[in-house]
């Protein structure tokens, strides 16, 4: 049975306030249009979510490896890494009118299957890896190994198919 203190529950409830805020404040910046030119940030954040994929695969060999230390780093470093992606996400969309995609065919719904699966998929991650990430804070290694798999497996994907959606749609950019 879980007996968490005060601080935590506090922690718990954040993590969910948090987990709703940022998709709302995203959808609310595709609303509107502040000035500034950022429309360089995707080839930037583009490359972000690969070392963000690359060392989340890092995270777990050290932690397979019994390197609890490195293990830790890792995982910070993809932690900072996606806030830095999440900032750069939301001033590109906040000051850069939309790039549709001009595939078409197969290759359209291709890119459509992959980009609201990552869309669906990040939703998901955010309290996720907050959950995962303060299991591991307070020391609930059973807890967190119990979620972490699946975190990575989230994460991992939605790293990747940031990729793969830039890579589809940077023909398209201004």
């Amino acid at each position: 049975m879980e007996i968490l203190t005060r601080n935590q529950k506090t922690i718990k409830k954040l993590i969910t306030v948090i987990s709703i805020l940022i998709p709302l404040i995203i959808v609310l910046l595709f609303q509107v249009k502040f000035e500034g030119n950022f429309s360089f940030l995707p080839h930037i954040y583009a490359v972000i979510n690969a070392v963000t994929a690359l060392i989340l695969i890092v995270a777990v060999y050290f932690i397979k490896k019994g390197n609890r230390k490195m293990h830790e780093l890792m995982v910070k470093i993809a932690f900072l890494l996606s806030i830095t992606f999440l900032i750069m996400y939301l001033l590109y969309h906040a000051t850069t009118d939309e790039t549709k995609f001009g595939g078409i065919g197969y290759v359209k719904y291709l890119y459509f299957f992959i980009l609201i699966t990552h869309i669906i998929s990040s939703i998901f991650l955010i309290p996720l890896v907050l959950h995962t990430y303060f299991r591991a804070f307070i020391n609930d290694i059973k807890g967190h190994k119990k979620i972490a798999p699946l975190t990575f497996l989230l994460w991992e994907y939605v790293a990747i198919t940031g990729v793969i959606v830039y890579l589809m749609i940077s023909p398209y950019y201004k």
